[in-house]
């Protein structure tokens, strides 16, 4: 951990505090964007190419394709696998509405699943039960930066000829045995917004693939449809959803420190695992196999909102990660074809306690110690 960064004092406890990361790498991208308003190449270029490059090797994949944002990257990587109206994509219920806008975007529809009730992630069983006559992909989410058992959900899909497209907005770095988010579905999709573990200064996103057709779709997807043989040949129906020079050497400067600072995560996320009380404070579980970052620490409680408010007035701040299940989404209700019992019961108990790399262990301490003190209270009136 960073000892250099951790503190004693006895303010309140933000949720997300970003100026350690921040400052880490300031000198070099300071450095970095001199050279490149020298350059003046913000669009595109050396900036972007070697962040692809190094983002492709980082996630074990051939290719990777800078993208505006998160939520482009899962809508341009469907379209580009030729997924659209009359298509249906398995999505589970418990993730962030850009995951289910993505697939609307594409003019396919989301078909909601439930999820595991240990880890709250989708499961190779449950794929298998959803699929219809009309499937076409489903959507793998490494919900709080945990992965799913992505060899025999590969498999699952394989035999039902589904296409897999990796979520992993949450999920930079994390693992399924040896192998990375991003490198195992058709392609993996990643948010690198500010909070993220890999996050940029601003808006931007990437899709991972080992497919060269894939990728040479997503770049022109992106990019208006242009083919690469000329800047005024249009190919096909795309967009504007290109990665700025200058977040690239954000994120070039990050990627570095990425593997120190998700190791920070994980002890954090087991010191709290050690201080919680498991009777009141339950952890989201990790499965055996899968080596997560921990993006969000998401704990289950019983009667959330008084505990939330509780904590509050002792100077800690959490989330909720996410209130209300995509299938009730006002948009989205119209995809909704069924109960989803696991995900309807944790929105309501599940709550984001602080996370990040720079957090104190005096800190995780104050929190375990708050949270369990509060969620007993609660729980015996």
């Amino acid at each position: 951990m960073h000892q250099e960064a951790m503190d004693t004092d006895r303010s309140s406890i933000p949720f997300l505090d970003l100026s350690a990361t921040t400052d880490e790498v300031r000198p070099e991208v300071m450095t970095r964007w001199a050279e490149l308003l020298d350059s003046n190449a913000f669009i595109g270029g050396d900036a972007v190419a070697r962040f692809e490059h190094q983002w492709a090797a980082y996630c074990g994949t051939s290719h990777a394709v800078g993208v505006a944002n998160g939520t482009d990257a899962l809508h341009l990587t469907l379209r580009a696998l030729g997924i659209g109206p009359g298509d249906e994509v398995l999505v589970p219920a418990n993730t962030f509405v850009a995951t289910v806008e993505g697939v609307v975007l594409a003019g396919a529809s989301p078909r909601f699943v439930d999820v595991d009730p240990d880890t709250l992630l989708v499961t190779p069983e449950i794929i298998e039960e959803a699929v219809t006559a009309n499937t076409r992909a489903v959507v793998v989410v490494h919900l709080y930066g945990q992965m799913p058992d992505m060899e025999r959900i590969m498999s699952t899909a394989r035999r039902l000829q589904l296409h897999v497209v990796e979520d992993a907005a949450q999920a930079h770095g994390a693992t399924w045995g040896t192998g990375r988010a991003g490198s195992f579905g058709d392609a993996g999709c990643f948010s690198f917004y500010p909070g993220k573990n890999l996050g940029a200064f601003g808006d931007a996103g990437a899709v991972v693939t080992g497919d060269p057709v894939l990728a040479e779709r997503l770049s022109s997807l992106r990019d208006h449809g242009r083919s690469r043989s000329g800047h005024h040949e249009h190919t096909c129906l795309g967009s504007n959803s290109r990665l700025d020079a200058l977040q690239a050497v954000v994120l070039s400067a990050k990627l570095g420190r990425l593997d120190s600072w998700n190791r920070a995560r994980r002890a954090l996320a087991g010191l709290y695992r050690e201080l919680l009380d498991e009777d009141v404070v339950t952890m989201v579980q990790e499965r055996p196999g899968a080596t997560g970052v921990h993006h969000l620490a998401v704990a289950r409680v019983a009667q959330r909102e008084r505990v939330r408010e509780q904590l509050a007035t002792v100077g800690v701040t959490t989330g909720i990660h996410y209130p209300t299940p995509c299938h009730l989404v006002p948009p989205f209700r119209r995809f909704g074809h069924a109960r989803l019992p696991v995900v309807e019961r944790a929105a309501g108990q599940i709550l984001s306690l602080p996370m990040y790399p720079h957090m104190s262990i005096e800190k995780v301490e104050r929190v375990a110690t708050a949270s369990n003190r509060i969620a007993s209270g609660v729980s015996n009136r």
